[in-house]
């Protein structure tokens, strides 16, 4: 960086003396901007004290004190008096403005922006798969024979017409969640299971029981089945049942006694 002639310097001025205690200690007006962050331009119109060619009067009176302080002088001191100087006189050129632009080293590259975009998307994949996983119709009931739940291939099936309950007598009971639904089932007061079934789950309840009985709060997320047969939810509505025969022949009469929901007229 070539710099000014000698004859433009007044040692005595605020610009000499920051030009002098500059040489002084060997450095040059680039290793000042890299040390103050000031552009080289800004820099030699404080030397040559062109305060008119900078920005504005905040701007002067903080790069003398920034250049001051870096070359070891009083800053506060020159600031000061280069305010009391040109104070709120000053009229500036008619020169756009110039400011430093931004460190290309402190900006994060675009690559390494795209590189997090891409980790995000991929950590909210995971996520979802994991959670479609949680409760899959695989996923084995706590207390319940791995023989009794196997779950029907179909997740929705429409229920079979009502069978005559003395025709499914002693055909095997299962239960299918078609949503998140705890339930306890017991015979003769001792529970055969209580817990949460997932969606998928199936429960089948055990042929030996001889009085099996249902207690949950969520009745219109259980299907019943009957010997193969899909009877459709135990109830249409939300509500706490208790005491509820899972003998097939009672099911059969309950399904039986369910009104039948009147179509709904399609939403425009």
């Amino acid at each position: 960086m070539d710099e000014p002639p000698e004859e433009q310097f007044d040692d005595a001025s605020i610009g000499g003396q920051l030009r002098r205690a500059r040489e002084a200690r060997g450095l040059s007006l680039d290793d000042v901007a890299s040390q103050t962050r000031i552009p080289v331009r800004h820099l030699q119109h404080v030397e040559q004290e062109e305060w008119d060619a900078l920005p504005a009067v905040t701007y002067c009176v903080g790069f003398v004190r920034a250049y001051a302080n870096m070359v070891g002088l009083d800053g506060a001191e020159l600031s000061r008096q280069l305010r009391d100087r040109i104070g709120g006189t000053r009229t500036r050129a008619a020169t756009p403005d110039y400011y430093e632009p931004a460190d290309p080293a402190r900006v994060p590259p675009k690559s390494l922006a795209i590189i997090a975009a891409a980790l995000a998307a991929l950590l909210i994949l995971g996520y979802l798969i994991w959670r479609s996983t949680l409760g899959g119709p695989d996923e084995p009931i706590p207390g319940v024979p791995p023989a009794e739940q196997a779950a029907p291939s179909a997740q929705q099936q429409a229920p079979a017409p009502p069978a005559p309950a003395a025709s499914v007598a002693g055909q095997p009971v299962m239960l299918r969640a078609t949503g998140e639904v705890w339930l306890r089932v017991s015979d003769g007061g001792a529970a055969l299971f209580e817990g949460i079934l997932m969606p998928g789950q199936v429960y089948q309840v055990p042929p030996q029981a001889q009085a099996p009985m249902l207690r949950t709060g969520r009745p219109q997320m259980l299907r019943v089945g009957i010997g193969g047969r899909d009877l459709g939810p135990l109830e249409p509505v939300e509500r706490t049942v208790d005491n509820v025969s899972l003998r097939a022949e009672e099911l059969a009469r309950r399904g039986q006694a369910q009104p039948v929901p009147a179509p709904q007229p399609p939403t425009p």
